[in-house]
C-alpha cells in the first residue's frame, strides 16, 4: 500500500485547513474527537451492521484517528506560530510531508510505467512450441551442437533474420548461428 491512513489524513487536512481560522480548526479537532469515539464504539459493538458495501470499521477508525492527530498538529502549529489562519506554505512539517508524498507518488508512477512497458514488450514477444519432422529436427540439433547453442536458440536466431518481400516471399540470408559478442549465458 502506497498511502497509509496518516498519509491520507495529512494530505486531506492540509487541503481542508487552508485559510481556516483557529476557531474553525478547533471545531475540526472536536469533530474528529467525536468521530474517533463513535468508530471505536462501533468496533466494540457486537450488533454493528456490516453490509457488503459498508466501509471497513477498523479502516474507518484508523482514518479518523489519523485525522484527529493531524488536526491537533495543525492546531498546535497555529498556536505556536500565532497566526490567525492556517497557511500550508508556512507549515514546514506539512510541506516536508507533502514533498515526501509527491516523491513516493512519482516513484510509484515510474515503477508502474516501467511495468507497463515490460508488459507491452511481453505482448510483442512470441513463445511457440514447435513440432518438426525427425529429419528437420536432427538438422537443427546438429547446427545447434556445432554452434554451442540450444535448438531453440538457433531457431530464434533464424527467425530474427527472416525478411519478407513485397510479394510475401519469406527468405533468410545465410548466417552462422552463434552467441553474440558480449551476450551472457542464460542457460
Amino acid at each position: 500500500m502506497i498511502w497509509t491512513p496518516e498519509d491520507v489524513a495529512r494530505d486531506q487536512v492540509r487541503r481542508q485547513a487552508a485559510g481556516m481560522t483557529v476557531r474553525q480548526v478547533d471545531q475540526a479537532v472536536d469533530t474528529a474527537v467525536v468521530r474517533v469515539r463513535e468508530t471505536r464504539q462501533e468496533l466494540r459493538s457486537p450488533m454493528a451492521v456490516r453490509g457488503e458495501f459498508a466501509p471497513d470499521p477498523e479502516e474507518l477508525a484508523d482514518r479518523w484517528a489519523a485525522l484527529l492527530t493531524e488536526w491537533r498538529r495543525v492546531a498546535a502549529h497555529l498556536a505556536a506560530s500565532g497566526t490567525g489562519a492556517y497557511d500550508s506554505d508556512l507549515d514546514e512539517t506539512g510541506c516536508a510531508w507533502a514533498r515526501e508524498r509527491e516523491d513516493r507518488r512519482a516513484g510509484a508512477l515510474r515503477t508502474h510505467a516501467a511495468w507497463m512497458e515490460r508488459r507491452r514488450e511481453e505482448q510483442d514477444e512470441l513463445r511457440a512450441e514447435l513440432w518438426m519432422g525427425a529429419a528437420t529436427g536432427r538438422r537443427v540439433r546438429a547446427v545447434a551442437a556445432r554452434a554451442g547453442l540450444a535448438p531453440d536458440e538457433v531457431l530464434s536466431q533464424l527467425a530474427e533474420r527472416v525478411s519478407v518481400d513485397d510479394d510475401g516471399a519469406v527468405s533468410v540470408a545465410p548466417f552462422i548461428p552463434g552467441r553474440a559478442a558480449g551476450a551472457s549465458e542464460e542457460r
